[in-house]
């Protein structure tokens, strides 16, 4: 498994009857709403007290793996991506017990804005040196980052 640093939110859940669908597992209105409590909190960690963020998308969840009631996920979450005003968190949902594979992933846009709503620039500026050029991220963030870049530039095109 990939070390984790400094730079990431851990998130634990525990998966209970409410929470599931009719087969006894993570229904998928659930697991967005584990997820988006996850990135929040990690855009949050990663802009600090100022933070006054919304959410403007959400460009991916993936879920790979059926969650059973009663177990206990750990969803990891970083910064992947800024720019001016907005942050693009990663997901990663550690694999479950006997797995090798991640239970999920997902992507999420927020943009830090004033008391009336409007964009503004996050403070403390880019961490990524240029867009062409990011700083390297080990795995998972790597791959999540590049995928997030294709993304929004699919989204962009049709604004």
């Amino acid at each position: 498994m990939p070390d984790r640093s400094d730079e990431e939110t851990l998130t634990h859940r525990l998966i209970l009857p409410r929470d599931a669908n009719h087969y006894g597992t993570l229904f998928a209105g659930g697991l967005l709403a584990l997820a988006l409590e996850a990135a929040y909190a990690t855009a949050y960690r990663t802009i600090g007290a100022t933070a006054n963020l919304v959410l403007k998308r959400v460009l991916d969840v993936r879920c790979f793996e059926p969650v059973p009631v009663g177990r206990v996920i750990e969803i990891r979450g970083r910064e992947v991506h800024r720019a001016r005003a907005m942050v693009v968190v990663g997901l990663y949902g550690t694999p479950l017990p006997r797995r090798s594979k991640p239970w999920m992933d997902g992507l999420m846009q927020f943009v830090q804005v004033d008391p009336a709503g409007r964009p503004v620039p996050i403070e403390g500026g880019l961490p990524d040196p240029s867009p062409g050029d990011p700083t390297p991220l080990t795995l998972p963030w790597g791959p999540l980052r590049d995928r997030a870049i294709r993304l929004l530039a699919v989204r962009a095109a049709r604004s």
